[in-house]
């Protein structure tokens, strides 16, 4: 075949992929019309992971599952946004890690919008300005943010979902030159994860602590001799250079996610469920209440403790498994802790994401 034989057959499989593309679509529009008469949650993160897991396994390449599931998250987004608009509130401004997060979860059929910090993420949940909020919940380099965890203590809103996203620093400028810049700024995190760099490279520099990447990136609009440690979609939101590219220390660094609202899932087969609880101040009393996960053969991935604000040096903890609520040794587990505990509360239950 020539180059003119295979363009035509290219035409020829866009002509049917805009046929069933449509379908699916068609498609989707029922499915929402349903779900308005139900009172169902358009975002259903459960049926979403069995779908692009379907897509992953009958893929047989040459595309990899990588670009694959990026078509198919934004075959999903627009099928979504015809069953009806989804509005998706982020710790913002535009161009911040919570903003790709939210694309990465949601795909652009979304409406997006940024708030100044994470209790404002909450906020617009709560009040309805916004059907999900988007949240950094824990580093791999960093660890925890606190912020978001103490918000759940004085909110009822649910954990939906999750998402891990690869966190990728960049220092950008309206300027060219590295020994032109003077000040830098972005959050504390983000110091943290390029230290190393930043010793190297920028020793002397003043540091300046902002409330987010975009923020600082924000700020050095018309200062060329002011940097910022951001993303390269910070780098296009607000015109400025890269100056050096993937400066991060750990090149594996990723930050998960939390996608938060009002609605609850069912069991995909691979799930997670947070829960926050108390126990009494005494010796024994965290080992025995943690025993019952054990007991229950459910694997926990990872125990936080929080203060809790009104007595000094007692503490709330808050822990992940992997199991659904709904499941049967989920609920026992459940049953002996509020046994021993002064309080428990899911926070949530959804798939676990890879």
């Amino acid at each position: 075949m020539d180059i003119s034989e295979i363009r035509k057959k290219i035409d020829d499989i866009d002509a049917k992929l805009v046929e069933m593309l449509n379908e699916r679509a068609n498609c989707a529009i029922k499915i929402g019309n349903l779900k308005s008469r139900g009172s169902k949650s358009i975002f259903a993160p459960d049926r979403e992971m069995q779908v692009m897991n379907g897509v992953l396994r009958n893929n047989k390449g040459p595309l990899g599952d990588a670009p694959m599931s990026a078509i198919f998250r934004e075959v999903i987004s627009a099928c979504r946004a015809l069953e009806k608009p989804v509005t998706v509130s982020y710790f913002g401004p535009a161009g911040s890690n919570t903003h790709i997060a939210s694309i990465m979860k949601f795909g652009d059929s979304t409406t997006f919008v940024p708030v100044n910090t994470i209790p404002d993420v909450f906020s617009a949940v709560e009040r309805n300005n916004a059907h999900y909020g988007v949240v950094p919940v824990e580093n791999s380099t960093e660890g925890i943010v606190n912020h978001t965890l103490d918000m759940f203590l004085l909110s009822d809103l649910r954990i939906c979902a999750e998402i891990y996203a690869p966190i990728s620093h960049n220092l950008l400028s309206e300027g060219t030159e590295m020994s032109e810049i003077k000040q830098i700024y972005s959050i504390g995190q983000a110091f943290a994860q390029c230290r190393n760099w930043l010793a190297t490279n920028m020793p002397g520099v003043e540091i300046l602590e902002v409330s987010s990447t975009a923020k600082g990136a924000k700020m050095c609009e018309g200062y060329p001799t002011s940097a910022a440690i951001a993303s390269t979609l910070a780098a296009r939101e607000y015109g400025l250079n890269i100056v050096a590219q993937g400066i991060e220390d750990n090149p594996h660094n990723k930050t998960r996610f939390l996608i938060i609202g009002h609605s609850k899932h069912e069991p995909c087969g691979k799930d997670k469920t947070s829960v926050v609880f108390s126990v009494p101040h005494k010796s024994g009393s965290l080992f025995h209440s943690l025993k019952v996960f054990e007991d229950e053969n459910i694997n926990l991935m990872m125990i936080e403790s929080r203060p809790t604000k009104q007595m000094p040096w007692e503490y709330i903890f808050f822990v992940d498994c992997q199991a659904h609520e709904k499941d049967a040794n989920m609920q026992r587990a459940l049953a002996k802790l509020g046994e021993m505990a002064m309080f428990v509360r899911v926070l949530g239950s959804y798939p676990e994401a890879e």
